[in-house]
């Protein structure tokens, strides 16, 4: 069910942004629409990579209900993760109105507008190396403890369990969707990047390890997009795109006076 939901959402994701590139600072839009995609994104990048916990949770749950007669639905436990990465996302979403009700004129694109986009994507690598990056990831990778010792009953307790989940997944990856927010939130292409790695960190073995090589791609993408964003592979420079882009940002409009 959840795998045949992340390919369902995949799928939804893809039709809904062909052709919305715009790069770094793609217009949000209105909060209803963004809503709607925001989450649809979440559930087709972060489903496959919680499924060990959805798993896990559905056993545990089947279990104490056969010999306790408790139990707590499994899609509302998935409900309540996607519900964590819906908060992180109307955080990120409040910050973005505000910034384009400032109107820094120094994000400009033919500005300081790859250098901030460049630090912002470091910054993410270096997050990478902390012990709180190291804490959640553990947490995300060993579902069992969480759920045994955590379990809490009936539709409310599942619901709580998944936005907890969610937090710690939230603690582990918001670093990374800062990287997909700075490149281009519309791009399928960096959110299949950044799908990817969520998935070789929490699912392979080594994950903690190979973190660290992430942060060390991140620490150097950053440097490359600040010194020379036009040779960036997949990444949309713009104003070159018919949707905008940081230069067509509420408020950012005029890039080129």
């Amino acid at each position: 069910m959840v795998l045949g939901a992340a390919v369902v959402t995949w799928i939804l994701t893809i039709r809904e942004m062909d052709g919305m590139d715009a790069g770094p600072g793609t217009d949000l839009g209105g909060l209803a629409w963004y809503v709607g995609v925001w989450v649809t994104m979440m559930a087709a990048m972060m489903l496959p990579s919680a499924l060990p916990m959805v798993l896990v949770f559905s056993k545990v749950s089947r279990d104490r209900e056969r010999h306790r007669g408790v139990y707590a639905p499994t899609w509302v436990f998935v409900a309540g993760y996607l519900v964590a990465w819906t908060l992180y996302g109307l955080a990120a979403y409040g910050l973005y109105r505000l910034v384009a009700w400032g109107d820094p004129g120094f994000l400009r694109w033919n500005r300081q507008g790859p250098i901030a986009v460049g630090v912002a994507v470091a910054l993410a690598g270096v997050y990478e190396l902390t012990p709180l990056k190291t804490a959640c990831l553990k947490h995300c990778r060993g579902p069992l403890h969480f759920v045994m010792h955590g379990f809490r009953k009936g539709v409310g307790g599942g619901l709580v369990m998944g936005v907890e989940h969610g937090l710690w997944c939230v603690g582990c990856c918001w670093g990374l969707m800062l990287v997909l927010f700075a490149l281009g939130v519309m791009s399928v292409l960096w959110m299949a990047i950044v799908a990817a790695i969520v998935f070789v960190e929490k699912i392979l073995p080594r994950g903690i390890w190979l973190s660290r090589a992430t942060a060390i791609a991140l620490i150097a993408l950053g440097c490359w997009v600040a010194v020379a964003p036009g040779s960036v592979p997949g990444l949309t420079q713009p104003g070159t795109h018919a949707q905008g882009g940081m230069a067509d940002m509420p408020g950012m409009d005029g890039m080129d006076k």
